[in-house]
């Protein structure tokens, strides 16, 4: 129980982890794509504001040998971009008119070397024949802009922008990966010491149950030999086998106390094999035929053939043997207890249920399975059942060692129980 605890505890962190650092890196990286063509399209813009050309946003105070930034010089919309002085020389772009007509009437390939004024103006007309005003081709991002006369189409070389973005994805994502890597590395070594107080709190309460197990047989023996003697000396009465009643219901409670505990810590050795679960269960669950028409109420088995199961056997009776001994004590009388086994639409699990009708069907189901947890009709019927409200707990605790799933389901004033297993087949 303690090493599941620890993998999930490490599980969630890690999962979390992912989550939260995907979220991060992703935003981080939306933000910059984002930055970037946001440059990119006010760039664009710049130039097809100006005839296809930079501004001189700059001057050079020739007095004082300096730069210094021109007053009022740049566009309002533009100033909050890193747009200075060397902009005009780094910005590669190419620019094409167009007649009215169609034909070509100006090629600026000045500021670019990849491309001549052929290759520039061939470029222009297909994103003319696309009809699109603005995308990208190969390596540039292009603009179609209305001038008196005829059309301008700008071209933008964003091959470096587009190298920096991909590298700062790559770089983002790398750095993600290695944190996330050593923080799990981190998460594992030092999981065992976030779980230690759960640990030490657990081992208590297992040293108590296992100590206080061992140290109540011993009374449980005497008083029971006592008891013994009192009735060979004098005759049996009805006190006396109060007494008996009451030990053997203690002894019983001591045994599957320390049952549950070594269940939950993988101390009882299970094995598992191929067997016919079909069998196993009716085994198991036939017994309680003769006690159900003891307490006027009757069982029906509805087994389905040659169901092969890959587990414990003996652990797969014990809990046929839990639910149907459940079933029979808070079933109403005159009702009809059904134990049935079936292979669930894929064919890849068998399915065990136990149904039985109760007037005061338990509300909170998910409770049940919980040490020493009693609903209230189990109540009612307390001193009558013999029930110590562990039962259910060691059925959980076997369908969890076979991988297997129990549940509870109330409809109406039926109440059934259902636990799945995976068949042979899938081992």
């Amino acid at each position: 129980m303690i090493k599941r605890l620890q993998r999930k505890f490490v599980l969630i962190v890690a999962v979390s982890l992912f989550i939260v650092e995907v979220l991060i890196i992703g935003v981080i990286n939306i933000i910059n794509i984002r930055s970037v063509n946001s440059e990119n399209d006010n760039l664009m813009q710049m130039i097809a504001e100006n005839d296809g050309k930079i501004p001189d946003f700059f001057k050079r105070d020739d007095k004082m040998h300096r730069q210094m930034t021109e007053p009022g010089n740049i566009p309002q919309k533009f100033k909050n971009n890193n747009f200075n002085e060397e902009t005009k020389y780094q910005t590669r772009f190419f620019v094409v008119e167009f007649t009215q007509s169609g034909e070509v009437s100006r090629v600026d390939t000045g500021h670019i070397a990849a491309v001549d004024s052929e290759q520039a103006a061939k470029l222009a007309k297909q994103v003319l024949d696309g009809g699109k005003e603005s995308g990208t081709t190969d390596n540039y991002m292009y603009r179609v802009t209305e001038r008196e006369g005829g059309k301008t189409v700008i071209f933008l070389d964003v091959r470096q922008g587009a190298h920096n973005k991909n590298r700062f994805m790559l770089i983002s994502a790398l750095v993600a990966a290695a944190g996330y890597v050593i923080t799990c590395l981190l998460v594992l070594v030092f999981s065992k010491r976030a779980v230690k107080p759960v640990i030490e709190s657990y081992e208590k309460q297992r040293r108590f149950i296992t100590d206080a197990g061992h140290e109540l047989k011993t009374p449980l023996a005497i008083i029971s030999a006592n008891t013994e003697v009192i009735e060979m000396t004098s005759e049996p009465s009805e006190w006396t086998q109060s007494i008996k009643n009451q030990v053997t219901r203690l002894d019983g409670l001591v045994k599957q106390l320390l049952q549950l505990s070594k269940m939950e810590e993988d101390d009882v050795k299970l094995v598992f094999a191929d067997f016919d679960m079909t069998s196993a269960v009716e085994q198991a669950a036939q017994p309680f035929e003769a006690v159900a028409k003891t307490n006027e109420k009757s069982l029906l088995l509805d087994l389905q053939k040659d169901i092969v199961m890959h587990g414990d056997e003996n652990a797969i009776k014990q809990l046929t043997a839990i639910l149907a001994d459940n079933a029979v004590k808070y079933a109403d009388k005159g009702s009809q207890i059904k134990v049935a086994l079936s292979r669930s639409q894929s064919g890849r699990h068998a399915v065990l249920s136990v149904s039985n009708e109760c007037a005061q069907p338990p509300k909170d189901t998910d409770k049940l399975f919980d040490r020493f947890y009693r609903s209230d009709e189990a109540r009612t019927h307390e001193g009558k059942t013999g029930g110590y409200g562990i039962g259910l707990s060691i059925a959980l605790a076997v369908t969890q060692s076979h991988k297997g799933k129990i549940e509870c389901r109330v409809d109406g004033n039926t109440v059934t129980f259902t636990a799945r297993f995976r068949t042979a087949k899938e081992k």
